[in-house]
C-alpha cells in the first residue's frame, strides 16, 4: 500500500504527457482557442430570467469593452466567461511555467482528509492536482458548463481517481450543501462570475464555520504577463469584493510567476 501515491503519481505524470501531446504547439494558437472559447460562451440569458431580482444595489450597467460584459459590480467590469471550446487553453503546456501549479498546491495549507470545492473547475487542471495532494479528502469540481464536466469525467477515469467528484452548478448559486466544504478554490474564475455577489454567497454558505476560500487570480497591471486586463486583478479589489460577503482577509503569497494567492476565512461564528 506505501507504493500507491508513487504509482497515482507516475499514472498522472503519464496521462499529463499523453494529452500535452496533443496539445497546441505554440502560445499563439491557445491564444486563438481561448478567444474561440469566450466568444463561444454560454448564454446566461434563459437562466437570468429564473433568477431573483438581486436584493442589494452593487451591480451597475457601463460601457462594455472587447472582453467584458458591460456589467459592473463595485467598480470592476465583469469578464466574459470561457467556454468549453478552450478546454486546449486549460491544458496548455506554457501553463507550467506560467503558474507553476505544483508550487500552488503546495502553498495550500489544507489537512490530507479537507473537503474542497474547486470551483470553476474547467478541465480539471487543479482538481486533479488537488486530489492527489488530499489522498484522504474529497476534491469536488463545480462548474457551470456540462462539457467541462463531461471532459474532467473522462479525465478521472483515465487517471482513476476515486475522490474527485464533479457537480454542475448555476450561474448564480454553487448548488452546494450548507457547511459542506473545509475550502473553496477559485483558480483564474472568479472574474468571469456573472453573479459575483450570489456565487459568493452560496460559497459562504457552503464552507463550514473558519473555512477557506482561496482565489489565484493573474496581478493586474504585471509586465511580466500579457493575459487580457479584464483576467486580471488587483489585491485590492480582491478584498474589497470578498469583505463584502463577511469574509475575512488572511494572507497573500505572492512568489508564484504570475498569479497571486489570497486566502481568506469564513469566521466561526458567521
Amino acid at each position: 500500500m506505501k507504493f500507491l501515491p508513487l504509482i497515482s503519481a507516475i499514472v498522472l505524470a503519464i496521462a499529463l504527457i499523453f494529452l500535452l501531446w496533443k496539445r497546441p504547439e505554440n502560445l499563439e494558437q491557445s491564444r486563438a482557442l481561448e478567444d474561440a472559447g469566450t466568444k463561444a460562451a454560454i448564454d446566461p440569458v434563459p437562466e437570468e430570467e429564473l433568477i431573483p431580482p438581486p436584493t442589494h444595489d452593487y451591480y451597475r450597467e457601463g460601457t462594455r469593452t472587447p472582453d467584458g460584459t458591460g456589467k459592473y459590480y463595485l467598480g470592476r467590469e465583469i469578464a466574459q466567461v470561457m467556454g468549453h471550446p478552450a478546454i486546449n487553453w486549460l491544458e496548455r503546456p506554457a501553463r507550467i511555467q506560467e503558474e507553476n501549479p505544483v508550487r500552488a498546491v503546495d502553498l495550500l495549507e489544507l489537512p490530507e482528509d479537507a473537503v474542497i470545492a474547486d470551483i470553476g473547475a474547467g478541465s480539471g487542471y487543479y482538481t486533479f492536482r488537488l486530489a492527489m495532494k488530499l489522498e484522504k479528502g474529497q476534491v469536488i469540481a463545480v462548474d457551470i458548463q456540462q462539457e467541462m464536466l463531461d471532459f474532467l469525467e473522462g479525465r478521472k477515469e483515465m487517471l482513476g481517481l476515486k475522490n474527485v467528484s464533479s457537480h454542475l452548478g448555476k450561474i448564480h448559486d454553487t448548488r452546494l450543501q450548507p457547511e459542506s466544504i473545509d475550502a473553496a478554490l477559485m483558480v483564474d474564475a472568479y472574474h468571469e462570475f456573472s453573479h459575483p455577489y450570489e456565487m459568493m454567497t452560496s460559497i459562504v454558505r457552503a464552507l463550514k464555520p473558519g473555512g477557506q476560500v482561496i482565489l489565484l487570480e493573474y496581478r493586474a497591471n504585471d509586465p511580466r504577463h500579457n493575459i487580457k486586463p479584464l483576467h486580471t486583478m488587483s489585491q485590492e479589489q480582491v478584498k474589497k469584493e470578498m469583505a463584502v460577503v463577511g469574509l475575512e482577509f488572511e494572507k497573500t503569497h505572492d512568489d508564484l510567476p504570475w498569479q497571486h494567492l489570497m486566502i481568506f476565512r469564513k469566521p466561526l461564528g458567521q
